[in-house]
């Protein structure tokens, strides 16, 4: 699995993955749970969303497009 997003939380995360797999795109949201952790663990970058290795270009460019169609950076 390989790493195609970086969320700022779990509402984002999980829009990418509704939208990868409306695209065919299996993936998964890794640390969700972690953000409410306390101690050591840094503020962001908690929250990922993984595919197979081999839909990562696919993947990376459906959410470019989105972003690109909803005006995010």
């Amino acid at each position: 699995m390989k790493t195609v997003l970086h969320a700022l939380n779990s509402i984002e995360a999980n829009i990418i993955k509704g939208l990868l797999e409306s695209e065919g795109i299996t993936s998964q949201v890794l640390g969700e749970y972690l953000q409410g952790a306390m101690g050591e663990l840094p503020a962001n970058g908690l929250i990922r969303v993984v595919v197979d290795e081999s839909d990562y270009e696919n993947a990376s460019a459906i959410i470019e497009n989105w972003r690109e169609a909803n005006f995010i950076a």
